[in-house]
């Protein structure tokens, strides 16, 4: 349930009722949505962090499936109407070391020429040939006339999985249960934030096709791992899902959570369980994973409660828990720890010790608590990050059978990989963590 850092707040009330907008703004009127929810919905709407559609022109479109296979043939619908669209495909991350400056917009290396695909009136479905490229995650953008664009993402898994030893793995279900889009026009944003416990999806994302908080949590990672030949297979939550922990342990070494994995369902907890304790190793590398359970029938995610709350705490996993957001009002640096030192491969290179404050975290926060494995060690902490005596715990363990486990314990260390230290904490931690 995660805001940005560079969105103010303009009231309590407001702010978890509508949009997170710049503090020189007049505060919105509560929406008529809104105003029927109850207390604890109101919450999850400010947490969510709702920010405004784009006014941009714009192509509204999306895929059919979360990901697709190289060399096969993907359904792009376009829900929109235009007289002459181009389209071309992109692939996130390696064209350029410049960030990503605004939220409806997406940036990537083309992989292949435009094309023009003629009119499109109200819907219609385009099928898309993919080539034989490397896995990753791919956008389509749609332009036409001299200021409509359009996007829309799809991973490309890999055409069988094991093509490379680590897996990276896309929140793709926590990123539609950000998405305020109001699909059937009702009024109400489709998505458990806004009403009710479902959330669509397959379907369009706002801000002219972008994920929600891409810019923040997905983008400066996807930018790392491409520029620096990471090489990796690309996963959708729709990936993790159709296949086994004990499959996942004879593909991978290591598996990467590098945004915000809050949605799971029960298949996705096993199989991330089962390959823990086959010795595979993971990194977490924000806050806030695998915080509820859900389930999926066709194109509709309903939510169903807390893990912890089914005797099932997601410290026992990543070895540590969310515990609290205060929307991005108090953030601070993660302090080293004794534990670190104990890790000398961790801090390698990265000119930091025992006691050296870096980088700088927030947003919401993990904590170490009595279900996390025995042995688990914090690495760094943000002391006291929301005056409340509670820390932010950024944590390693190892288990009996071989497994690394790290977590970030806040937001969030991939979104942060641009700071040289960051940098070089998270090379340590791939080659370490990637080897077998």
């Amino acid at each position: 349930m995660a805001t940005t850092t560079h969105l103010n707040i303009l009231g309590a009330a407001v702010a978890a009722a509508v949009a997170l907008i710049p503090s020189t703004s007049s505060a919105p009127a509560m929406p008529a949505w809104a105003a029927r929810l109850d207390a604890d919905e109101l919450a999850l709407v400010g947490y969510a962090g709702h920010v405004p559609d784009s006014k941009k022109p714009k192509l509204t479109a999306y895929f059919a499936r979360e990901s697709y296979r190289p060399r096969s043939t993907a359904s792009l619908v376009i829900t929109d109407t235009a007289g002459s669209v181009m389209l071309q495909v992109f692939r996130c991350g390696g064209a350029t070391e410049r960030p990503t400056m605004a939220n409806d917009v997406l940036l990537g290396a083309p992989v292949t020429q435009p094309v023009s695909i003629g009119a499109v009136r109200g819907r219609r479905v385009v099928p898309v040939r993919l080539g034989n490229w490397p896995s990753g995650v791919y956008f389509v953008q749609l332009t036409a006339g001299a200021a409509r664009v359009g996007y829309a993402t799809f991973v490309l898994r890999p055409r069988v999985l094991g093509m490379n030893r680590v897996a990276i793995v896309l929140p793709t279900q926590t990123w539609q249960a950000y998405n305020f889009r109001d699909d059937d026009r009702d009024g109400v944003p489709d998505t458990w934030y806004a009403a009710g416990k479902t959330a669509r999806l397959i379907r369009p994302f706002l801000n002219r096709g972008v994920p929600p908080h891409f810019k923040y949590y997905d983008a400066p990672f996807l930018r790392w791992a491409e520029t620096t030949g990471r090489a990796a297979d690309y996963l959708s939550d729709a990936d993790l899902n159709a296949t086994s922990g004990a499959r996942l342990r004879r593909a991978y070494e290591l598996v990467v959570f590098e945004g915000h994995h809050e949605y799971v369902t029960t298949h996705e907890y096993d199989a991330v369980v089962r390959f823990r304790n086959l010795g595979g190793n993971l990194m977490f590398l924000s806050a806030n994973n695998f915080f509820w359970k859900i389930t999926k029938r066709g194109s509709m995610m309903t939510r169903v409660a807390k893990w912890r709350d089914l005797g099932r705490p997601e410290a026992a996993l990543i070895g540590v828990q969310y515990y609290r957001n205060d929307m991005g009002e108090h953030r601070g640096p993660w302090i080293v720890q004794k534990g670190a030192a104990r890790e000398r491969w961790l801090l390698a290179g990265t000119k930091l010790a025992v006691g050296t404050p870096f980088s700088s975290g927030g947003i919401e926060a993990d904590e170490v608590t009595s279900k996390s494995p025995r042995g688990v060690r914090v690495v760094a902490k943000i002391p006291n990050l929301y005056r409340d005596g509670r820390d932010a715990d950024m944590t390693y363990y190892e288990t009996a059978a071989g497994a690394k486990v790290f977590a970030a314990g806040a937001f969030t260390i991939a979104g942060s990989v641009a700071e040289p230290q960051v940098r070089q904490l998270l090379d340590n931690l791939w080659r370490r963590l990637s080897s077998d």
